[in-house]
């Protein structure tokens, strides 16, 4: 004799699983600012609505915070991809680490955000009615490349979604 069984789970993704989320980044964007000074208080309650937006309706790929200098991100720049999680589980790790100490002389503090494929579903009308309702424009600009390389190190996830934050390390 066999027996099987089959079972259904269907989660919808909720502004509160994308606050979620976005809290953690701006946890981590805090602990930046408290080693490096940037970015201001303001400036994270404006990326944590943005990410809260942008996780909410499905349209972000990557964003990237963190300084800049000769063109390329340098230590300490964190980038959180965004991952539909499809039925499977994933950490929900806390947020922190922040790299204390690095060499930030001559750099700018820079975010740079990509848009996943539904984001370019979306005819140009609705990408620009959507962008009005977040609290600042972003520019067009090149993607900076990375001093040193990206190391995954956190997980943050809520709702069958998550976000994959790497930090940038150098190699020396």
């Amino acid at each position: 004799m066999s027996y099987s069984y089959t079972t259904s789970q269907t989660e919808t993704f909720t502004v509160t699983h994308a606050r979620h989320m976005a809290a953690k980044v701006a946890t981590d964007l805090k602990r930046m600012q408290r080693f490096y000074g940037k970015p201001s208080d303001n400036s994270i309650a404006d990326y944590e609505e943005e990410v809260t937006a942008m996780l909410k309706a499905g349209y972000l790929e990557t964003v990237t915070y963190g300084y800049k200098r000769d063109g390329d991100w340098i230590e300490p720049t964190l980038r959180y991809t965004a991952h539909d999680l499809s039925g499977v589980s994933a950490n929900d790790d806390d947020p922190g680490k922040i790299c204390p100490g690095a060499d930030i002389d001559g750099a700018w503090f820079y975010s740079y955000m990509t848009y996943g494929d539904d984001w370019w579903k979306l005819t140009d009308e609705e990408r620009e009615t959507f962008k009005k309702g977040l609290p600042f424009e972003r520019g067009s600009a090149s993607e900076p490349g990375v001093n040193g390389y990206l190391n995954e190190d956190r997980t943050y996830s809520s709702g069958g979604r998550s976000l994959s934050r790497a930090s940038v390390r150098s190699y020396y």
